[in-house]
């Protein structure tokens, strides 16, 4: 039969333990007040229980196999590089004191943990692996970040539903109102593609800072929303400059990066560095130091209402090597789709002037429609412009006309029509493709010509439109 001893430490410190305490079965208590000092490492090992109220202070590893209740405060105080391996442990408050030299006072988190009360660094770093998250859920604190001293690796913060603009204290800020319960993982420090920075920010090379922020909640956001990314100067990633910057978001499990948001000049301060923005789609985001946004330097690009169409316009001061913009379309600023093809202007010195027109835009089924452009060199590489939205005319919107099917490859047909009425079908630029006249019953077959490209087309009536999109 095993013994249970329970050692409660009345005494503000107890020194003086051995290289390692091991606990093998027995029953240690810490209570509120007291302080458990040890003076190299602690082993907790399966059967063994470790009940700490006040504070366990030690300056080596701190191994878990067996019960670790911590409500109290774990504190890591070593002169070289420490470990915490917490098996199944709750914990309350964990601070890191770790005075040793650059690159040996870091301490190590190899597996998942969830602190309920605090996370305080007072000195050194915190490392999670690749795999291990550190989460401070709703209540749950986080002070002292800075240079050299963060959670590098994947630190989670909580936060319930409320309103207004939040900060969750580890370099994003964002206004949460309707989003529910908002999660943000932030990923930092560990020089890695696509896990802590973004790569083909751009051009295919091109890397964001060594910061990723992942934002899930609740609800989606149904507007844009402001939100303030900040990082330190450990994690420029080599990036010289952030005279213009650019915020970068890719969808939840993907490493296919797109311009949001606004660019501008990031606030620089000493070590610290700060960039705001809007977005209409959150998931991951991050932060580029780019010479410009795009390859050709594009000085304007906007999007307008045109009666029931939208109009895109664009111009560039100069271009080099540019062989098309592709305009893309999206419902909900995540899912976008190309909607036309402008050609460019190759290599020129001299401003150029673009447009598109998208007509009948009140068919996405949606009060705002979002647009993008992709610019693409003649070697093939594509990079993003900033998104532009435009509000949708409800009065807009044709009662009763129905195309089918929706996509097609070759033929479609058109129901609710005047009996008698001619129907147009245009292409992306609004030249004809072919007429044809409603029947008796509105209807109108429209068979497409042989080897028609694929793209979007207007099916037009009077004054109503409908989008056809062939495949």
């Amino acid at each position: 039969m095993k013994t249970r001893f329970t050692l409660a430490l009345l005494l503000p410190c107890l020194g003086g333990f051995a290289q390692t305490l091991t606990n093998d079965g027995a029953t240690i208590t810490v209570s509120a007040g007291a302080t458990l000092y040890v003076a190299g490492s602690v082993q907790n090992n399966a059967g063994g229980t470790l009940s700490n109220t006040g504070t366990v202070e030690l300056t080596g590893d701190l191994t878990n196999a067996g019960t670790l209740a911590s409500p109290g405060k774990l504190l890591f105080s070593g002169t070289a590089n420490q470990m915490l391996t917490p098996g199944t442990a709750t914990v309350g408050t964990l601070v890191l004191a770790n005075t040793g030299a650059a690159g040996q006072r870091t301490l190590a988190l190899p597996t998942d943990l969830t602190l309920s009360t605090a996370l305080i660094l007072q000195s050194g770093l915190l490392r999670t692996s690749a795999g291990a998250t550190l989460t401070l859920p709703d209540g749950a604190t986080l002070s002292g970040e800075g240079p050299g001293q963060y959670v590098q690796g994947n630190l989670r913060i909580v936060r319930a539903a409320g309103s207004g603009v939040l900060d969750f204290g580890h370099g994003a800020t964002l206004d949460r109102t309707g989003l529910g319960q908002v999660s943000i993982t932030r990923t930092a420090g560990l020089q890695t593609n696509n896990l802590s920075r973004a790569v083909g920010l751009g051009t295919p090379t091109a890397q964001g800072i060594d910061r990723i922020w992942t934002v899930e909640t609740g609800t989606p956001p149904s507007a844009a929303v402001p939100v303030t990314l900040q990082w330190v100067a450990d994690d420029d990633n080599g990036i010289a400059s952030f005279a213009i910057t650019q915020a970068w978001r890719a969808p939840l499990g993907s490493a296919t990066w797109a311009a949001t948001g606004n660019s501008g000049a990031a606030t620089v301060s000493g070590s610290s560095r700060s960039f705001s923005f809007t977005t209409v789609a959150l998931d991951r985001l991050t932060l580029g130091g780019l010479a410009a946004p795009l390859p050709v330097t594009l000085v304007a690009f906007t999007a307008s209402p045109q009666g029931a169409d939208a109009l895109l316009r664009w111009t560039t001061a100069s271009e080099l090597h540019n062989d098309r913009f592709e305009v893309e379309a999206s419902a909900d600023g995540r899912s976008y789709r190309r909607i036309g093809t402008v050609a460019g202007a190759g290599s020129s010195q001299t401003a150029h002037h673009y447009q598109l027109v998208d007509p009948a835009i009140a068919h996405y089924g949606t009060s705002l429609v979002y647009y993008r452009l992709r610019q693409v060199d003649t070697d093939g590489t594509a990079v993003y412009s900033p998104v532009r939205t435009v509000a949708v005319d409800r009065a807009s919107q044709p009662a009763g006309l129905a195309l089918f099917p929706n996509p097609t490859r070759a033929a479609a047909t058109l129901t609710g029509a005047q009996p008698g009425a001619v129907v147009v079908v245009l292409d992306a630029v609004g030249r004809h493709v072919l007429d044809v006249t409603a029947d008796a019953d509105g209807k109108a077959a429209l068979a497409l010509p042989v080897g028609i490209a694929t793209g979007v087309y207007v099916v037009r009536t009077g004054t109503q439109a409908l989008r056809l999109t062939v495949e």
